[in-house]
C-alpha cells in the first residue's frame, strides 16, 4: 500500500528547516558534529518546541497552547460533573 503525503506536510517542514538555518545554523561556525547535533537537540527542544510562538497555535507557543488546553479541559470536565 503506498502512502501518499500531505503538502501541507510539506510545507510545514520546510518552514521549520528554513527557521533553524535562519536562526541557528547561519548565525555560527560549529567546530564539531557533535557540537552542531547539541545546538540542533537545544534548538528544537527547548526553543523551538517549548517557547517560540507558531502561528499556526494562536501566536502562542506550544507549551502556552498545551496549558491552555488543559485548563479549558478541567472547566469543561468541572462545569459537567
Amino acid at each position: 500500500m503506498s502512502r501518499k503525503g500531505n503538502c501541507w506536510d510539506n510545507a510545514v517542514a520546510e518552514s521549520f528547516f528554513a527557521t533553524l538555518k535562519t536562526e541557528l545554523v547561519y548565525t555560527r561556525r560549529f567546530a564539531t558534529r557533535s557540537e552542531a547535533r547539541e545546538a540542533i537537540f537545544e534548538f528544537v527542544e527547548v526553543f523551538y518546541n517549548r517557547r517560540r510562538r507558531h502561528s499556526t497555535l494562536g501566536y502562542v507557543s506550544p507549551m502556552e497552547f498545551e496549558m491552555k488546553f488543559i485548563e479549558q479541559k478541567k472547566v469543561s470536565e468541572y462545569k459537567a460533573a
